[in-house]
This record gives structure tokens, sequence and C-alpha cells, in this order.
């Protein structure tokens, strides 16, 4: 079968497609037939030795994957061969066959392609976690998106914007604010060049913000601290602005605030039934026309390298997926 191989740590150009051996299922695993792989900024930095997980080289980057069952070697229940798949793998996925643990497999809706599929898991996962599960978020509270025009900010508004949520999207230019406002923001706040605390008051009557939602971290973090209504939750999602912000405690004990850090890929392997939950959301999402992911590009996988350069270049505008032919 063929597979793209990292084999060196140079990022997109260490990438080669090679023939390999197919996989073997372990116990209570199954053989999944692989046609659509999700690529994130996370695979430009484990290709280039800058990740949190070091897989030994070569090793096949991809952490999204959508594909068809192709055995089982445990009967599951509600799995079968030849039923349509996401899942969730770290890496390993671009490769036209992957052995992946039975519990991690979730159900496609025939209503949703595999290219669709195949980018759900972390963006849309990170904000149904940090917004539902760690956030608590109600229909009718005020939410603040920052990095709202990035991946993971765009799915934040748009999982707010279903769960009843007004959003304000915060982002760095005229047009990454019009790129947050098509994709659901009611209000939109340019930083830096801002008075954040100051902007997020105005657009709530002085009440503050319900949940902030912070990507970037740096300098937006305190200012929105201090923006939040009594009892806020401020979520900590990541830190694209490069800076971790120290923030003073004394804001959120005036404010009757919780703090929270969303580590979704932890959350997956300690509470799996829980990601199962909200994913599923998302699909029926999907599949009902609710929720509509953008796709930047399509490339087959021996583009592989020119899809991982599109997000070392930051720029994707959607999702860049990987189709796999048998």
């Amino acid at each position: 079968m063929k597979a793209a191989l990292c084999k060196s740590l140079d990022g997109a150009k260490s990438l080669v497609v090679e023939t390999v051996p197919e996989p073997s299922a372990g116990s209570g695993q199954a053989i999944v037939r692989v046609e659509a792989v999700g690529l994130n900024f996370a695979d430009t930095l484990i290709t280039s030795g800058k990740y949190q997980w070091k897989p030994d080289l070569p090793f096949s980057p991809g952490a999204e994957i959508a594909g068809v069952i192709e055995s089982l070697s445990v009967e599951h229940p509600g799995l079968a061969p030849g039923q349509r798949i996401m899942a969730y793998v770290n890496w390993g996925g671009a490769r036209q066959k992957i052995a992946v643990d039975a519990g991690a497999l979730i159900p496609i809706p025939d209503a949703v392609p595999m290219t669709v599929a195949a980018g759900l898991s972390v963006t849309y996962g990170t904000a149904m976690h940090g917004l539902s599960d760690r956030g608590r978020l109600k229909s009718g509270e005020t939410v603040v998106v920052t990095g709202a025009a990035g991946g993971a900010g765009q799915a934040a508004i748009e999982v707010a914007k279903l769960m009843g949520a007004r959003v304000i999207a915060v982002a760095s230019s005229p047009e990454k604010c019009a790129f947050a406002k098509a994709a659901g923001a009611d209000e939109t706040i340019e930083f830096p060049g801002t008075d954040l605390k100051a902007a997020v008051r105005a657009l709530t009557d002085g009440n503050g913000a319900d949940v902030v939602y912070d990507c970037i971290g740096g300098a937006a973090s305190e200012p929105l601290v201090r923006a939040l209504a009594w009892q806020g939750r401020f979520l900590v999602v990541g830190f694209a602005a490069g800076e971790i912000p120290k923030i003073p405690l004394n804001l959120l004990l005036l404010r009757g605030a919780e703090m929270a850090g969303v580590f979704w890929g932890e959350a997956v392997r300690r509470a799996p039934e829980r990601h199962r939950a909200n994913m599923l959301q998302v699909l029926d999402w999907v599949a009902a026309g609710r929720l509509k992911p953008r796709i930047h590009g399509t490339y087959p996988l021996d583009q592989i390298g020119e899809a991982l350069s599109v997000l070392e270049r930051r720029e994707a505008t959607g999702k860049v997926v990987v189709t796999i032919a048998s």
C-alpha cells in the first residue's frame, strides 16, 4: 500500500510517498481504508521535530482521518465492515490503510462527505470541548473569540452561534474581521490597535463577556480577563501570539470568575465518550446543513508536500485535506 512518510525532520520537503507493508489489527482494533486526511498546523510542527509528540522516523503525518472499515479484530457495538467512519489518530493517517482502536471510530452520516468529515475532529472538537464542556456556554450568553479568522477561532464562532450565543470576534486586520463576520460573528474588534476591555464593555452595555475563548494569549489575554462579566469563564485555548501571559489572580476574584484550560487532546484520551458525543453533534449539524465547514483545498496523496507547504506558509483559509485513492 502507499503511505506518505516523513523521513527527516525538515517539514514539507521531508515527505515522500512510498510502498509500505499493510497494517495488521491488534487486539480491539479495526483496519480502516483511508479516503481523506485532514491536515493541521500541528503537522508542520511534528514533521519538523517541534511538536510535543516526537514519533520515531519514518512516520506518516495526519491526525484526522475519514474512511471505511475494512475489518474488525473483535465485534464492537455500532461498527461493521463497510461502514463510513472518522477518527482522531494523533499521527499516521496519511496512508491507504491504518490500524485504529475500534473505540476511536465515529460513524459518518451518509449526507456528510468524507473530505468534510476528515477535517472536523481537531478544530470543531476543540470548540465543542471548550465551549460546552469547559465553558458551559448557554444560549443567550456572549462569547469573545480571539484569533477569530484562524481555524480554531472560526470553528468556535460557528459552534457558539449554533449553541445560541452572541459572538464578538477579535482579529488582527479588517480583512480578518470580515472573514470572522462571514463565519457568523455578530460583532468584531480589530486588535492590536483597540482597547479590548473598553471595546468589549461597550458592546455588552457594560456587562462584559460571559465567556472568552482565547486562542492567541499574549497581550490580548489580560484585558479580556478584565472584560469578563460577573462569574464569567475565561478559556485558555492556545498561545498563537507566542507569549504566555501572566494574569493577576485578583482579577478572577473580583469578578467571581473562572479560568479553565482547554486541552482537547488529553480530554479525548481521558473522556472518549464525551468526545464521541461532541463529534456526533457536530456531524448532525453538518448533515442537516446547519454547519458548513470551509475547505481550502484538496490534494492527492502524492501532493501532500504541497498541501503541508500551504499550512507552513499560513495561506490556508479553510481546511487542507489530502484525498487517498484505493
